[in-house]
């Protein structure tokens, strides 16, 4: 607010008037539509899935198999399909095209690389950085020998690969779609049916619009589940180890508590004290982490193998990128890269409008630069150093991840007992158990405010959707997977986001070409950008 309407504003506002604007924004604030059929929706699948649990199962997977077996091929071309078109996009002159009426970018680049890669990943990283390889030394993709040399070449680069380029452009190209929207035609939310307004028209406010915005908002839901399912675990794993009690669904009850309760202080004091600020620490205290792991192990061969993994995953790019295993040698395609291109789809459409929300002042070469660029090297730092640790305490027969593997034991067990073999290890266990929940806090309470942000209509003064609906959306998210706990259902959510993820395909050609259209009517009319006030929902 400026000086001059802080001059003309009164003293004191009577009780009366303020209660009245607060009820006003309360009404005004949400979309009931989207509100309510995303909410109903949330209540739903948890009450579905608490009162019949088997038959959840059993419908899920079936689900499951039949997206991975039968249609496992439409993810992988859409993975060609959306690298390639942002490759195109930043070399042609719409690259330069700059999202927003601000001079220069409104975070710096170190707190906007924090917010992309801290709100993008979450625990999940931490779940797998150190693990994944061994599933794909075990059983390897192109018919290569288990537990081979080769194998293993393969396996720490195939995890540069699922986490790498591909994943983060799923962010990308929502974000410039939802960008577009928001910054040149003046929509004053992200919602993903206006990012289609070009290809949708007059259907926008109409159920094409309502099923995409509600297509968007059943990915946050399932996806952001999958993603609590593996940050929760490492938490409970690293301080059942740290202080020598079970594991047990009470524990991880527990901490669910606690990282909604940070969510919910995140997400109320918004996206520059709450957001932010925790992006920040977990950013910093991560690196920290990655640090130590590098200086107290096995520095020379983690960077070795880091060279080579690197190396690998350069070299045979195109090749991963294509194969799907057409001769069905084994599963792998299915199980691993199906299942990664899938998570990350569901995922993009509320990465991508947090990515549009924080990027405003950046060109569309920096968005795409940036969001792959930044995301893919915390990703491979975290992927070298976890794993090839844990890789040379396999190889030197010091503790074996494949036999683990063999007797059943989570990730999460695997990386909390690869962890206790740093110097200290009850104070990189307790290291580890904070930086996860921070990550897993990080990546709710940004799915808070976007869910928030696609079930308004429009934003208050400050820019931001209201507080109480970002807070509804974090006890929402908070309560969703204590009632799966309870019912034993998370696995089956986890599944439910891969087939969550299959509208969401379609919704990437109509984005793609809404950007192309978007951006040919600005290059033709002139460079202003409409002014959110003039936008006209239709």
């Amino acid at each position: 607010m400026s000086s001059k309407l802080l001059d003309k504003a009164p003293d004191v506002k009577s009780s009366e008037t303020a209660t009245s604007e607060v009820n006003s924004d309360l009404v005004a604030a949400i979309d009931p539509a989207v509100f309510f059929g995303s909410s109903g929706l949330l209540l739903a699948i948890t009450a579905v899935i608490m009162l019949r649990p088997e038959s959840s199962t059993l419908f899920l997977n079936e689900l499951y198999i039949f997206v991975t077996t039968q249609v496992g091929v439409l993810y992988i071309l859409t993975a060609i399909f959306t690298i390639s078109f942002l490759f195109w996009l930043s070399c042609s002159p719409h690259g330069s095209r700059v999202l927003g009426t601000s001079e220069k970018p409104h975070y710096s680049t170190p707190k906007w690389a924090a917010l992309l890669f801290c709100s993008g990943i979450g625990g999940s990283l931490i779940y797998w950085g150190g693990t994944e390889w061994v599933f794909y030394y075990i059983d390897p993709p192109f018919g290569l020998s288990p537990k081979s040399d080769e194998s293993l070449k393969w396996a720490l680069a195939y995890g540069l690969f699922h986490w790498g380029p591909i994943g983060w452009s799923f962010y990308c190209l929502p974000a410039i779609a939802l960008g577009c929207s928001h910054y040149l035609e003046g929509c004053p939310t992200f919602r993903l049916s206006e990012a289609c307004r070009p290809v949708l028209k007059g259907f926008t406010a109409r159920w094409p619009g309502r099923v995409a915005d509600l297509s968007f908002l059943f990915g946050v839901i399932a996806s952001s589940a999958t993603g609590l399912g593996f940050g929760i675990a490492i938490v409970s794993a690293s301080t059942s180890q740290l202080i020598q009690i079970a594991d047990s669904s009470l524990l991880q009850i527990g901490i669910i508590i606690v990282a909604t309760m940070l969510i919910i202080f995140s997400v109320y004091r918004g996206l520059d004290r709450g957001i932010l600020v925790l992006s920040t620490v977990n950013l910093y205290l991560a690196l920290l982490f990655i640090g130590f792991v590098f200086i107290l192990g096995p520095s020379r061969f983690i960077l070795e193998m880091g060279v080579v993994s690197l190396g690998t995953f350069v070299g045979e790019f195109f090749e991963m990128l294509t194969w799907s295993d057409p001769q069905e040698r084994n599963d792998f395609v299915e199980s691993w890269t199906v299942f990664y291109w899938a998570w990350w789809i569901a995922l993009g459409p509320f990465m991508g409008m947090f990515v549009a929300r924080v990027s405003e002042g950046r060109t569309i070469r920096q968005i795409i630069g940036g969001v792959i660029g930044y995301g893919s090297a915390g990703c491979a730092l975290f992927f070298i150093v976890l794993g090839n640790f844990s890789v040379s305490l396999q190889l030197e027969g010091t503790y074996s991840l494949v036999t683990k593997v063999g007797e059943g034991i989570s990730p999460a067990v695997m990386m909390s007992e690869v962890i206790s073999f740093l110097p200290y290890p009850k104070i990189w266990l307790a290291y580890l158990a904070i930086i996860g929940l921070i990550f897993t806090a990080t990546t709710y309470d940004s799915a808070s405010y976007v869910l928030a942000s696609g079930s308004s209509k429009s934003f208050g003064k400050s820019g931001q959707p209201a507080r109480w609906l970002r807070v509804f959306w974090a006890l929402s998210l908070g309560a969703l997977p204590l009632t799966l706990l309870y019912a034993g259902g998370l696995r089956e959510l986890q599944t439910a986001s891969l087939v969550g993820s299959l509208p969401i395909i379609l919704l990437y050609i109509l984005m793609a070409v809404s950007i192309v259209r978007t951006l040919k009517k600005f290059q033709k009319h002139g460079s202003e950008s409409h002014n959110q006030s003039n936008f006209l929902i239709k």
